[in-house]
């Protein structure tokens, strides 16, 4: 593919001479672009202003604290105590400040690897994009308005046509500072790319090596185990394992499919539980009917009462229920089998076991929390039929959004629109509704349209047979990734350029320059985009919008008290992609569009506090990964990098100066070199633990003693009957379980104290 760009990038027949837009689209650039951009702008800041001043209320109101204050409630043993009601109203700012001072230790200590690698991407992307700012606008955006000889207009009415490279002349002598300037940001970038790379495999082992005992360490899951009319799975498995790993095999545990009978007692024992708690919350022990208003129809609870019964929860009756479950559930061809040493586990995980790779398939076993218990049954030759049907799904799907996408690329080209379909023009007369449709409508609804993404590829994911949540979330992180770089960048540079140039789908080979000559072209659009879904949606992550309406119906309509089980996790799948995609909007601009970097910078430093509170407060770390995002950052980032050389060397193309275009190839070589040493280098430590460091570990349990206490902990460590395995079907994570705290009536208080940093009078 890299080739294929690199060879019509280099041909000149396929430039020509389109780059400089015609005289009429000039006269539609100078009345047009800047002031859809300051449109757009001008609402998304408002926006942003708003629910920032609104959070810093809302937050300290007693109602919403399970919505802003989630996992401390689960977490932490904190106070609560009395605000005056003037300071209650206030807006402030102070939670910046909170957010600013936690050190990164803090952080690793309650939310884990996980937060502090995404928060190292945005630390990469304000470093980064700092570097291009500085360089770009102070270096490039002169010789773009500069570049070509004419009088140029007041600021307001100018175009931002003159502020792009495509406003350069051909074979000016200038192109070398754009050639400069991309030597620049690419060394940058390798550099800091490395360094994070390095920090971070060191942050990794030092997790694995520090961190208690782990029981995925010792465990390996066995799918595929062959079965047989002799033996039942148990001794199959036993024997096995006692036959060829005898010295080191400790015991296992056999996986088995739940019955219907056996999820329906699962619910119907959760839906009890909850009723308990319902009743202890809301209703007198007595028998007596509490009197409070319905939210919908106002009336008394007079209406019915509440009898007791000598049923209640005992723990002593666990066990036997427990077996009479386990008698109607089903055995799968799959098992946790412990070892007795980390290093027999990893040994036994990467070994083939069988002549046939078909049978006895062995992996390593995901952390206890982390076990996606409704994909262990799935037969393992399935496997690959649901990974192509899964691909098949997902390339369909994001082929059906291109003629969405088309039409809405098409608000940003009223001006063709008009000429080509007159009854637009009557429709829309007036100069104000032309900005508000151009420049923010065309930016909301793509927005609106990814939002419907990750709930679609998380359940992609899930159907594709992964064994860990961990790596379901991962999966889906991916494919969001690749579908919002295909609708935001390819798709909109694409459709936006059909529009203008219809007979573009007769030759193929003219595709590839579209994105050097329709980048540019783009870039107001990319800056909207920018506004639109980072700026305001970093507003609406802070203020939590959906789990506040949730919080006010489930208090005031459905009268329901807080569940502070029901603590949400960080949504890796949709955050990371988001700050990816803009990282690559901002290295494609940098030499192109350099106004694009200033917003985009902005974007990262709101980010990085916004992530930290939420992060402090909001979200709860239900397990753990190891920090496995930042390989899929690292290689997206030199993605990014790549595909703007190759734009560049189109543009350098397209502008008939050879030289620049000569001395860009070596970059992009060096590029790709650099990306094969950090795979060499650093991504087997993200895949593997050393046997050196295994070895240690074991080492080091033995000579303390704690090798037989951590035995003993292997046999109850995967329990498959916890209310985790029996609710797979609803959303993310929602059977993992989190440590309980009473519930309390908290009407009369709201700031929470526990912490050094813990300080919600902000």
């Amino acid at each position: 593919m890299l080739f294929f760009f690199f060879v019509c990038f280099l041909n000149p027949a396929i430039f020509g001479a389109a780059m400089a837009p015609t005289p009429e689209r000039k006269k539609d650039y100078l009345s047009m672009d800047l002031s859809r951009l300051l449109t757009s702008a001008g609402i998304n800041i408002g926006i942003c202003a708003l629910f920032l001043s609104l959070y810093s209320v809302f937050r300290k109101q007693p109602g919403n604290v399970y919505v802003y204050f989630g996992r401390r409630l689960s977490q932490e043993d904190g106070k609560l105590q009395n605000i005056n009601a003037l300071e209650r109203f206030v807006p402030s700012a102070s939670w910046i400040v909170k957010a600013w001072q936690i050190t990164e230790d803090e952080l690793l200590s309650f939310a884990g690897i996980d937060a502090v690698v995404f928060l190292r991407v945005l630390v990469f992307s304000i470093r980064i994009f700092s570097i291009a700012t500085v360089v770009c606008i102070f270096g490039v955006l002169p010789v773009n308005y500069f570049g070509e000889v004419k009088k140029h207009m007041a600021i307001r009415p100018e175009a931002l046509f003159v502020f792009t490279i495509a406003n350069v002349k051909d074979e000016s002598q200038w192109l070398w500072v754009h050639c400069v300037a991309l030597y620049i940001i690419t060394l940058s970038a390798c550099i800091l790319l490395y360094f994070e790379y390095k920090s971070i495999s060191g942050m990794r082992l030092a997790h694995i090596s520090n961190s208690p005992p782990n029981p995925s360490h010792f465990s390996v899951l066995v799918r595929s185990v062959p079965r047989s009319s002799n033996e039942s799975l148990d001794d199959a498995i036993k024997n096995f394992f006692t036959n060829y790993h005898g010295l080191s095999y400790l015991s296992h545990q056999t996986v088995h499919r739940a019955g219907k009978v056996h999820k329906f007692m699962s619910t119907a024992e959760k839906v009890y539980k909850k009723f308990v708690r319902l009743k202890v919350t809301q209703f007198d022990h007595k028998c007596r009917a509490n009197k409070y208003r319905c939210g919908l129809c106002g009336g008394t609870s007079n209406s019915f009462q509440l009898y007791h019964d000598d049923f209640e929860p005992d723990a002593n009756k666990g066990g036997q229920d427990r077996s009479e479950r386990n008698a109607e559930k089903k055995e799968c061809s799959a098992a946790f089998v412990f070892f007795k040493t980390r290093y027999a586990a990893v040994v036994a995980s990467q070994v083939l076991q069988s002549s046939n790779p078909m049978l006895w398939v062995t992996d390593p076993a995901p952390e206890p929390h982390d076990v996606y218990w409704p994909n262990l049954w799935i037969p393992y030759r399935q496997l690959w039929i649901r990974r192509i049907t899964i691909l098949v799904a997902s390339t369909f799907l994001m082929i059906l959004l291109v003629p969405p996408i088309t039409l809405l690329q098409g608000l940003t080209q009223l001006e063709e629109l008009k000429e080509k379909l007159p009854f637009v023009n009557i429709i829309i007369k007036r100069n104000i509704l032309v900005r508000l449709v151009s420049g923010y409508l065309p930016s909301v609804l793509l927005q609106l349209l990814i939002y419907t993404v990750p709930p679609i590829m998380m359940l992609f994911s899930a159907v594709e047979g992964p064994i860990s949540r961990s790596g379901r979330k991962k999966s889906a992180c991916c494919k969001v990734l690749y579908f919002t770089i295909w609708t935001v960048f390819f798709v909109n540079v694409i459709s936006g350029t059909v529009l203008n140039k219809l007979d573009v789908i007769s030759t193929p080979k003219d595709i590839p320059s579209l994105l050097a000559k329709a980048v540019p072209e783009q870039s107001t659009f990319f800056m909207t985009h920018v506004l639109t879904s980072g700026w305001a949606s970093l507003s609406s992550e802070i203020m939590q919008t959906f789990a506040l309406v949730y919080n006010f119906v489930r208090k005031n309509i459905l009268r329901l008290q807080e569940d502070p089980e029901s603590v949400p996790s960080f949504p890796y799948h949709t955050e990371v992609p988001r700050v990816l995609v803009f990282g690559l909007l901002g290295f494609t601009c940098s030499i192109l569009a350099p106004l694009i970097l200033p917003f985009l910078l902005v974007y990262f430093f709101l980010g990085y506090v916004v992530y930290r509170n939420q992060i402090m407060n909001v979200y709860c770390s239900k397990y753990e990964s190891g920090g496995q995002m930042w390989p899929i950052v690292h290689n997206t980032a030199i993605f990014s990098l790549i595909l703007t050389q190759i734009i560049a060397l189109g543009v350098f193309g397209m502008k008939r100066y050879p030289g620049a275009s000569g001395f860009t190839i070596p970059l992009v070589i060096a590029t790709i070199l650099f990306n094969e040493y950090c795979r060499q280098r650093f991504y087997p430590m993200f895949n593997n633990i050393s046997a050196q460091d295994l070895i240690e570990m074991d080492r080091d349990d033995e000579q303390s003693g704690r090798m037989e206490e951590i035995h003993q902990l292997l046999l109850t460590a995967y329990c498959q009957s916890a209310p985790a395995a029996t609710s797979p079907d609803v959303g993310d994570d929602d059977g993992s379980i989190i440590s309980k705290v009473s519930i309390t009536d908290r009407s009369h208080e709201i700031s929470i104290t526990a912490h050094p940093t813990w300080d919600s009078r902000a």
